[in-house]
């Protein structure tokens, strides 16, 4: 049987349609950066909540900035409109905990600002040729856009997480657990599949292109862990256990004197969370989310297990035995539905495990888009045969051992910025992110057929 990925149906749009699949996703995201920029006051607007995190105004801006350099520059060939702000919002040149310093464009201004680009870069869908150069090519300069301002949108809405004072934003509760009984472990059989993508138009550099891989047979948690499941590793001592950590994992704790993950806090009753300004109980059968790859990587360990490597998630993922073919989600090709993934904020927190089964992998394996980033255990790179485009400073500067891969999206992340072959990274150390995990074991000689 030969093995293949499958093809995007967005490459069967007419241009007509396309220029409104572009705008319809321009126009999602910018709703979604309006939500979380005017949910607070110009003050707030404009404080920094964390030396982590850009004060607000500053990714607003951001995103103008880099949707003027791309659309409005570059594929548009206009005149600028902002040349003397490029410095301040090229996030190359100032660290984030620099940002509040400078002299940045006010919140009625970074508002005009977005505001009037947007309006030129639609003036620009609306004639570009969607053909004939790699950079507009199936509207992919829209699309890089797009992910670029909802990637910017999920790290505002970490912002809102570190902020102090009562809730600001509102959601409905995710929904709860809708299967029955099922295993907690899935057997991911050995052999080949195509890792990657050539065929998905949108695609950024680093997940491209789609190259056969090997792996070897494998067992994956079903589920992520859930909270219930990380307190017991708590319970345990495991915090206080230097076997079940790596050396750097066992210093950094240390040295940070941390406890529990991220925004926990044990009571007499049990542990309780602070969510979006909201003080509560830790619901045991959500995913843990706000751990380091360290505090992964350890409770792992403390369960007789590791974490999966970055081909062995994206596989347990993508591949479908009957087939031979690598989907472009887990559930199929088509793009998520609210009944398959819980992404794009509609909920402020994960939901239970268990809660999407449409959205189960054909393996079997569940809640792997959406819900949690999920940690693997390998460290971010190219693949054989990686070009950078459209720029080096997307994907190629950040290849090495300092980063490690995350996987699947979050209940933060749009569809439109997360699919099968999506990549994320980050420092091991980091935990404001909406980050949690699964493990993975190599097959017992009992497993093996």
């Amino acid at each position: 049987m030969p093995i293949r990925e499958a093809v995007n149906p967005l490459r069967e749009l007419s241009r007509e349609n396309l220029r409104a699949h572009a705008a319809e996703a321009l126009t999602r995201a910018r709703a979604r950066s309006t939500v979380l920029t005017d949910a607070v006051d110009d003050e707030e607007l404009t404080r920094q909540h964390s030396r982590l995190m850009s004060p607000l105004v500053w990714d607003l801006a951001h995103i103008g900035s880099q949707e003027e350099l791309w659309l409005v520059r570059d594929v548009g060939g206009r005149e600028p409109l902002r040349p003397d702000i490029d410095e301040l919002y090229d996030a190359f040149k100032h660290a984030r905990a620099d940002r509040p310093a400078l002299p940045l464009l006010g919140p009625a201004q970074a508002r005009a600002y977005v505001g009037e680009v947007r309006a030129k870069a639609l003036e620009v869908l609306e004639k570009a040729p969607l053909e004939g150069r790699r950079l507009t090519e199936a509207a992919f300069a829209f699309g890089m856009i797009t992910q670029h301002e909802q990637q910017h949108d999920e790290t505002m809405l970490a912002t809102h997480q570190l902020r102090k004072g009562d809730p600001v934003l509102h959601a409905p509760a995710p929904p709860g657990r809708r299967t029955g009984r099922v295993p907690a472990e899935v057997l991911v059989p050995g052999g080949p599949f195509v890792m990657g993508t050539t065929a998905e138009p949108w695609a950024l550099d680093n997940e491209r292109p789609a190259h056969e891989i090997d792996v070897t047979a494998f067992v994956i948690d079903t589920f992520p862990v859930t909270n219930g499941q990380y307190t017991e590793f708590l319970e345990a001592g495991g915090y206080g256990q230097r076997r079940w950590w790596s050396e750097a994992g066992w210093d950094y704790l240390r040295a940070h004197e941390i406890t529990a993950p991220r925004f926990w806090q044990r009571e007499q009753d049990g542990w309780w969370r602070t969510r979006f300004g909201v003080y509560e109980r830790v619901p045991a059968e959500q995913p843990v989310v706000h751990v380091s790859y360290y505090e992964a990587e350890a409770y792992a360990a403390w369960a007789g297990k590791r974490l999966p490597t970055e081909p062995e998630w994206e596989k347990a993922a993508r591949f479908d035995p009957a087939t031979g073919q690598s989907r472009r989600f887990p559930w199929g090709n088509e793009e998520p539905s609210t009944e398959q993934a819980n992404l794009g904020q509609r909920h402020l927190s994960p939901a239970e495990v268990g809660a999407y089964p449409a959205g189960a992998s054909p393996l079997g394996v569940h809640q792997l888009i959406g819900d949690v980033w999920e940690w693997t255990g390998t460290d971010f790179h190219g693949y054989p045969g990686f070009s950078a485009f459209p720029y080096r400073e997307y994907s190629e500067v950040f290849f090495g051992p300092d980063y490690k891969v995350l996987r699947g999206g979050s209940f933060g992340t749009d569809a439109a910025a997360v699919r099968g072959t999506f990549r994320n990274w980050d420092y091991p150390i980091r935990r404001q992110i909406f980050a949690g995990f699964r493990c993975a074991r190599n097959v017992r000689p009992s497993e093996r057929s």
